[in-house]
């Protein structure tokens, strides 16, 4: 069952070196093992990945997937751990005056010993740390061990002294997740269980070099035209000696003066004539590869290789006649985004195989979406996702990873977080598919309409300085150190920026509409309340039964039974059945309950998509969320093992570059095409009614002129004269678009519901 569940797959490291280049990186293939922190028993361990992981492959643990074992693995998270293994260092390896030791990622509270000495602390798991082991070394075997202190331990007493509680739906006596600069989600969420994870959750490598070596590269636009692209590359180099040398950047080449110790340079170059890097379904995704190198004379000592998408991306927040607008312009154009919320992959995620990001990547294109957003009580992902984006043109909306709570106005938190900010702009800067950086999910909107300052006992003055410090952290510090980095990147300060709680609010900025599932809205209310770019929007559904089965262990089927059906929503499995029954009729047992969630959620994301993209006044639509990070019902359309659910199939369709869009007011019937693409030559309409049976009544054809019109009323009727005398259950109309002999899109009307019309429908069509 492991197998199947928590593949593990190691990120390979490609060194850039070339023969001539004294430099290497050597990703680490150790042989690990660990320890419970003491006990006596060691067992091997795998690298990257996590405790909880390697205790289940030795037998250790039961599957935390499986039934309610989430809560027979708790006492996992508070006990310290220790991982160690030999490091092999060869003669060629003392030869270098550098011997770097890297560690991508360490999960999280961490003491690092290199033949019993202390040359690491860590408080951070999304940091990569490095350390210089040259003079620590020995020629041949070397004794490294890394101790893991539980997160809980580590700040139990420190949390219990705070005057007040900060804001976590963490279930726990004492809740330190806003202190923890972790994964949020792994405290318990409403889509996640609660599993805090401890260990080497990224690749670790030694990195060796003489004389130069360089650290970083950015790659920032000046001017983008359609015949020049003119930018300026700063590099960070460490030298060992002052002096002259020699720099090439891309296509120039110039020498410069270093410092001995860390330099600075700025390096200007141009891309003649330019091929742009667009969007998904809009052009194609053109990369140009910079080479910087720098030389001693003719010596060459240290290279990078960077891939750059040559384009534009603007936000535009501006005042309009309906209010403040949120919309990107792509190289000068403006662009529907279409997508979805990205959470992590699983609840492990050290241990993702590489192919599963690309399966993901894959779906996401197929799926015409061209926005991912990177939700920011998750991971930063690693260097594979953003390369894939990149590849598959997916604009990433990147959260910084803050979520759902303040945090402590502490000296030491804040120098770490903004190590942390730094390190990840600098990581992630030079991908193309990098639209914008958001601050945080939830937390300005929380504070303003959720009550926490009573729910908490805030007084005034706890009040005054938690909100002072969320200004100076998400205002200030945070896009201080983006800004210095790429001063043209876009930033929002939260997501959403305004709350759906009142009407007003959806004329203006981004948007969480929440109404249909924790407020009480109907499905049909999502063509009511739209927003000026919706970032988060969703609906339940469970997975296939093969998907859940393996997991539960229930005999009767019982709806109700929450936990064992993996279900985290506090708004349950209500929902999903008195929304499924209205338009699907009874639910019979599991598998009829399985099927008809998966209907009601496609019928919800249908209307909601279609009412965004029908708007005038709507730049996007993200819906929460594409996929899961264990087996269990949520918002997605990608389950665990990867399978596609039913509102996949109708994302994907109604994502598509033009779809017919029909609308029922009253007794009118109005027939819209939506597209995000130009046509040059006539498409074709073929309006045909159909009985149930699939016999057809009438057809009629019409050719339509679309031009670059994004929206256009192509048909108009009585709903009357459409019956041609049927009874509203006894028909339906089919809609087909052509484009010569390709069909573009095919839409059904349905003048009644789902189960008036067929009592078990497949909903392609519009209610």
């Amino acid at each position: 069952m492991f197998n199947r569940l928590l593949t593990i797959g190691l990120v390979v490291l490609i060194a850039s070196c070339t023969q001539k280049s004294p430099n290497f990186n050597k990703e680490l293939q150790l042989d690990w093992s660990f320890s419970k922190s003491g006990a006596d028993e060691w067992y091997p361990a795998h690298v990257p990945g996590s405790v909880q992981v390697d205790l289940l492959i030795n037998d250790l643990i039961p599957d935390p997937y499986a039934g309610l074992n989430e809560d027979s693995i708790q006492w996992v998270e508070e006990e310290n751990w220790i991982y160690k293994a030999n490091l092999q260092i060869s003669n060629h390896q003392l030869n270098y005056d550098n011997l770097e030791l890297v560690f991508e990622g360490l999960d999280t509270y961490s003491n690092v010993y290199l033949n019993d000495s202390l040359v690491l602390e860590t408080e951070n798991m999304f940091k990569e740390y490095r350390v210089d082991i040259r003079s620590l070394v020995k020629l041949g075997s070397n004794e490294l061990k890394i101790v893991f202190e539980s997160p809980i331990q580590r700040n139990k007493e420190f949390v219990a002294s705070m005057p007040y509680q900060l804001p976590t739906a963490e279930e726990a006596v004492v809740k330190v997740s806003p202190y923890v600069r972790k994964a949020a989600y792994q405290f318990g969420w409403d889509f996640a269980p609660r599993i805090v994870t401890m260990g080497i959750w990224c690749p670790v490598y030694l990195q060796a070099w003489n004389d130069v070596k360089i650290r970083n590269v950015t790659l920032t636009a000046k001017q983008i035209t359609d015949t020049l692209a003119t930018y300026q590359a700063k590099i960070k180099i460490t030298a060992q000696q002052a002096g002259e040398y020699q720099l090439s950047v891309y296509n120039t080449s110039t020498t410069v003066v270093l410092e001995r110790g860390e330099n600075l340079l700025t390096q200007d170059f141009l891309i003649v004539n330019p091929e742009l890097w667009w969007p998904n379904r809009l052009g194609d995704q053109h990369m140009y590869t910079i080479y910087t190198s720098i030389y001693d004379g003719d010596l060459f000592l240290s290279s990078d290789t960077t891939d750059l998408g040559v384009r534009t991306v603007k936000l535009i927040r501006e005042v309009d006649d309906i209010g403040t607008s949120f919309r990107f312009e792509v190289n000068g154009q403006k662009v529907f985004m279409k997508g979805a919320n990205w959470s992590p992959l699983s609840s492990f995620p050290g241990s993702i195989a590489d192919s599963v990001y690309e399966n993901r990547l894959v779906q996401v294109k197929e799926a015409h979406m061209n926005m991912l957003r990177v939700w920011g009580g998750g991971i930063y992902e690693p260097d594979l996702f953003y390369d894939l984006c990149d590849k598959y043109g997916i604009l990433v909306w990147q959260d910084f990873m803050f979520a759902n709570t303040m945090y402590p106005p502490l000296e030491d938190f804040t120098e770490n977080v903004l190590e942390e900010v730094e390190q990840q702009v600098n990581r992630l800067v030079n991908h193309p598919s990098i639209a914008i950086w958001n601050g945080n999910n939830e937390i300005d909107v929380a504070w303003k309409n959720w009550g926490w300052q009573d729910q908490y006992g805030y007084t005034d003055q706890d009040s005054s300085e938690l909100r002072s410090y969320y200004e100076e952290l998400f205002h200030e510090f945070i896009p201080g150190v983006l800004s210095r980095i790429d001063p043209n990147a876009n930033y929002s300060s939260t997501s959403p920026l305004s709350n759906w709680g009142a009407t007003e609010n959806f004329n203006h900025h981004s948007m969480h509409y929440w109404g249909v599932w924790h407020g009480g809205d109907r499905i049909t209310d999502y063509a009511k309340h739209i927003g000026r770019f919706v970032s988060e929007y969703g609906f339940q559904s469970y997975p296939d039964h093969e998907t859940l089965k393996p997991f539960t262990s229930i005999d009767d089927f019982n709806p109700g039974d929450n936990e064992s059906l993996h279900q985290k929503s506090y708004v349950g499995n209500k929902l999903i059945i008195k929304e499924a029954e209205e338009y699907f009729g009874t639910i019979k047992d599991l598998e009829d309950f399985i099927a008809k969630s998966q209907k009601v959620q496609s019928l919800a994301y249908k209307n909601a998509i279609e009412a965004h993209r029908f708007s005038d006044k709507c730049d996007g639509t993200l819906f929460w969320q594409l996929s899961d990070c264990w087996p269990g019902p949520s918002w997605s359309v990608i389950d665990f093992q990867g399978n596609e659910k039913l509102a996949y199939e109708i994302v994907r369709d109604r994502y598509g570059p033009t779809i017919i869009v029909p609308q029922i007011r009253g007794s009118d019937l109005d027939i819209y095409l939506i597209s995000d693409v130009k046509y040059e030559n006539n498409l074709e309409l073929t309006i045909e009614l159909e009985k149930a049976s699939g016999e057809r009544v009438w057809v009629t054809n019409k050719a339509i002129q679309l031009g670059d019109l994004r929206k256009k009323l192509v048909y108009r009727t009585h709903v009357k004269k459409v019956l041609d005398g049927f009874a509203k259950e006894e028909v339906a109309l089919k809609l087909t678009l052509r484009l010569k002999e390709d069909i573009l899109d095919v839409e059904y009307v349905y003048f009644t519901t789902p189960i008036d019309y067929f009592g078990e429908v497949d909903i392609t069509g519009s209610y």
